[in-house]
């Protein structure tokens, strides 16, 4: 790593020294994020799961109460019927934030139906379009939850990179030069003692000569 070659002081040393504490603090934190994000994300599989299953079973419902109005009325009698018909649902999407993550969640609920004003509608027609309505609420739940999911696993997997990044390359690397840096320092220093120890000694013979 270029960015890490540098003379072998004791400045560079103590430089490099404090580097990587920052960085072993840097990656204890995104150690423990990447450990909340992982929660969460099971967290939300289990939710998203769970909405999923119900958007199925009310979509279920809405398609058997549709047959059996079109049993009853006739596909044209429907789409007449439909052309007149008010929205039954009351939608809102809101942004949330978790650990920095935004995401949108959905506040909706089901509006009761207004008669369409129309002959030759039945209690049928008014259960599908209930249905449909109860459906169209489950389904925009289900996507706000498998929105979060999605962002909430993107950035698990953000994290965890550079987790694995500070874990066994960037610190690793900082440890080796500081290891080098180390024994050069030593090598030099056990090189000043033997050259003090040579100039004393050479000093002693010729105070004896």
């Amino acid at each position: 790593m270029n960015r890490l070659r540098t003379a072998p002081t004791k400045s560079a040393l103590l430089n490099l020294r404090k580097q990587v504490k920052f960085l072993e603090g840097g990656h204890a934190l995104l150690e423990r994020k990447r450990e909340l994000l992982t929660r969460l994300v099971y967290q939300h599989i289990k939710e998203y799961q769970e909405k999923k299953r119900a958007a199925h079973e009310t979509l279920r419902q809405a398609y058997r109460w549709l047959s059996i109005a079109q049993l009853r009325m006739g596909d044209r009698n429907i789409l007449q019927a439909s052309l007149g018909a008010t929205s039954s649902t009351s939608m809102k999407v809101l942004p949330r934030r978790s650990i920095g993550i935004q995401y949108p969640s959905v506040e909706a609920a089901v509006v009761p139906p207004r008669p369409v004003g129309l002959l030759g509608t039945g209690p049928s027609f008014d259960e599908a379009r209930r249905a449909f309505a109860e459906a169209a609420v489950k389904l925009a739940e289900l996507a706000a939850v498998e929105m979060a999911l999605y962002r909430l696993i993107s950035e698990q997997r953000k994290a965890q990179k550079r987790v694995n990044a500070l874990k066994y390359n960037i610190i690793p690397a900082y440890k080796k030069v500081i290891k080098q840096i180390s024994e050069a320092l030593e090598e030099e220093e056990r090189g000043t003692l033997f050259q003090i120890k040579r100039l004393r000694d050479a000093s002693q013979q010729k105070r004896s000569a």
